[in-house]
C-alpha cells in the first residue's frame, strides 16, 4: 500500500523526531511547521481537485508565477536551511575539503532533512509541486551559503530524483522514484555528463550507446562525476543514433572503471573519472519521457550550478563586509577607503543580478515557457561574476585571503568550477 503525500510528510517528521541535532540547532519548530504547512497545503489541493472532479491540475496562470515574493513554505524552507548551512555545513567544510569527502555524520543529518522529497512528485509519495524548479534553486542557494562543495555533494540524490521525475517514462518513475522517499536512505545515483575532451560541448558527446537487440552497449569516458566512487547507480549521458540520451545503470556493472579525480575545487564532492568499456544496459533503462528534451536537461543542470554560485557568492559578501569594517589600516577601517567600499558595493550588485537571472529562468521553466535563453544568460553571468567575486573576496582579505584560516580561498576554488561543470546536478 502506497503512502500518500501526508503520510510521507509524517514519515519525514518521524525521522526528525528521533534525531537530536535539530534540538541542538534550535530547528525543531521550523522543521515541524514546514512539514505541517506543506502537508496541509497538499491536502487542500487534493480536496479541491476531488471536489471539482478534475483529473488534472488546474492550468497555471503564466502572469502569476514570476513573483519575487516567496511563499510561506519557501520562506520557512530557506530559513531552516540557512540555519543548517551556518551551524552544520560551515564548521564541517574545512575538514571535508582536506579529506576530500563528506563526513558520514553529516550525510545522516542531511538525510533527515528529507530533501529528496522535493524531487519526487506527489503521486509517488513526494512533495514536488507546481513551483518545484524555484524551490530546488532556493534549496541549493541556501545550502551553498554554508559551503558550495558540501552543498553540491548533498544535492546529488535530489538531482537524481529530479532527473528521473522529469525525463523518465511514467512506468520508469513508478519503478524508481519510491526508493527516494522510503524509510531507508535514498539510492546514491550520480549523474555523468562531462567528458575529458578539449573544449567539451555537452551537445557533442563522444560517449556512444550502440543498440544491440534488447540492450545498449555504452563506450566512452566521463570526468568530474560528483560522488562517483560512492554511487550505487549512475545516470550516464551518451550519444545514440537518435541523438543524446540518458541511461540508468548499476555503478558496479561489468566494463565500468571508476577512479578518484581530485580537482582544484569541489573536493568534498569526491569527483571521479569514469571509463565505460562496452557496458551492457537494458533498453528499459533508457530514460524515455514522452517529451524528452536533452537541451532542457542541460539547462536545468546549468541552473543548479548557478543557484549554488549565488549562495556561495552571498556567503563571500556576508563574510567580507564585517571583515572590512573591522580591519584597521592607517588608524581607520579599510572600508572607509573608496577602493574597498566600491569593490564591496560591486559584489552586492553582482550577487543580486545573479539571483534575479536565476529566479527568472526558473520562473519560465515552471510556466512551461521556453527558458533556454534565460538559462544561458544566467549561466554566462554566474560563470563570469562568480569567479570575479571569489577573486575579489580573496583580494579584500589581503594576505589572510591566501590562507586556510579564512574560508574565502576555498570558496574561490569552488566558484571557479561553476564555469566548467556540465550536468552532475539537476534542479
Amino acid at each position: 500500500m502506497k503512502l500518500d503525500v501526508q503520510g510521507r510528510a509524517l514519515a519525514v517528521l518521524n525521522r526528525l523526531a528521533q534525531a537530536d541535532w535539530p534540538d541542538r540547532l534550535k530547528l525543531r519548530k521550523p522543521f515541524e511547521k514546514l512539514i505541517f504547512r506543506g502537508s496541509r497545503a497538499s491536502f487542500r489541493l487534493a480536496a479541491s481537485r476531488a471536489a471539482k472532479g478534475s483529473r488534472s491540475p488546474r492550468p497555471l496562470d503564466p502572469d502569476a508565477l514570476f513573483d519575487l515574493s516567496l511563499s510561506d513554505e519557501q520562506q520557512m524552507l530557506v530559513a531552516m536551511l540557512d540555519s543548517f548551512a551556518a551551524e552544520v555545513l560551515r564548521p564541517a567544510a574545512h575538514d571535508a575539503d582536506a579529506a576530500a569527502t563528506v563526513p558520514q555524520a553529516l550525510l545522516t543529518q542531511a538525510q533527515e532533512l528529507g530533501l529528496t522529497f522535493y524531487g519526487v512528485s506527489e503521486q509517488h509519495g513526494g512533495m514536488a509541486g507546481a513551483r518545484t524548479t524555484l524551490t530546488n534553486a532556493l534549496i541549493a542557494e541556501a545550502l551553498a551559503k554554508g559551503d558550495l562543495s558540501l552543498a553540491a555533494a548533498l544535492l546529488v540524490p535530489l538531482s537524481a530524483a529530479n532527473c528521473i521525475r522529469r525525463w523518465a517514462s511514467a512506468e520508469q518513475q513508478a519503478r524508481w522514484l519510491p526508493a527516494f522517499v522510503g524509510e531507508s536512505a535514498a539510492p546514491l545515483t550520480a549523474i555523468a555528463v562531462s567528458e575529458p575532451t578539449v573544449m567539451f560541448d555537452p551537445l557533442r558527446l563522444t560517449t556512444r550507446a550502440k543498440r544491440k537487440a534488447g540492450h545498449y552497449l555504452l563506450t566512452g569516458e566521463k570526468c568530474l562525476v560528483l560522488r562517483g566512487l560512492e554511487a550505487s547507480q549512475l545516470i550516464v549521458a551518451a550519444q545514440t543514433k537518435q541523438g543524446p540520451a540518458l541511461f540508468l545503470l548499476d555503478a558496479d556493472s561489468a566494463g565500468i572503471e571508476r577512479r578518484a579525480e581530485p580537482a582544484m575545487g569541489l573536493k568534498a564532492t569526491g569527483t571521479v573519472r569514469l571509463v565505460l568499456n562496452r557496458v551492457k544496459v537494458s533498453a528499459e533503462n533508457r530514460l524515455a519521457a514522452e517529451h524528452f528534451n536533452y537541451q532542457s536537461f542541460l539547462d536545468h543542470a546549468a541552473l543548479a550550478w548557478c543557484a549554488l554560485a549565488v549562495g556561495t557568492a552571498q556567503a563571500a559578501l556576508d563574510y567580507v563586509i564585517p571583515y572590512c569594517n573591522e580591519r584597521l589600516a592607517f588608524g581607520e577601517p579599510i572600508s572607509h577607503r573608496q577602493g574597498v567600499a566600491f569593490m564591496v558595493a560591486d559584489l552586492a550588485i553582482e550577487v543580486d543580478a545573479m539571483r534575479l537571472m536565476v529566479w527568472r529562468a526558473c520562473a519560465r521553466a515552471e510556466q512551461g515557457l521556453p527558458f533556454q535563453r534565460e538559462a544561458y544568460l544566467a549561466r554566462l553571468l554566474c560563470s563570469e561574476k562568480a569567479m570575479q567575486i571569489g577573486t575579489d573576496a580573496v583580494q579584500l582579505l589581503g594576505g589572510h585571503g591566501f590562507t586556510k584560516e579564512h574560508p574565502v580561498e576555498r570558496w574561490y576554488r569552488d566558484l571557479r568550477g561553476v564555469s566548467i561543470m556540465a550536468g552532475g546536478l539537476q534542479l
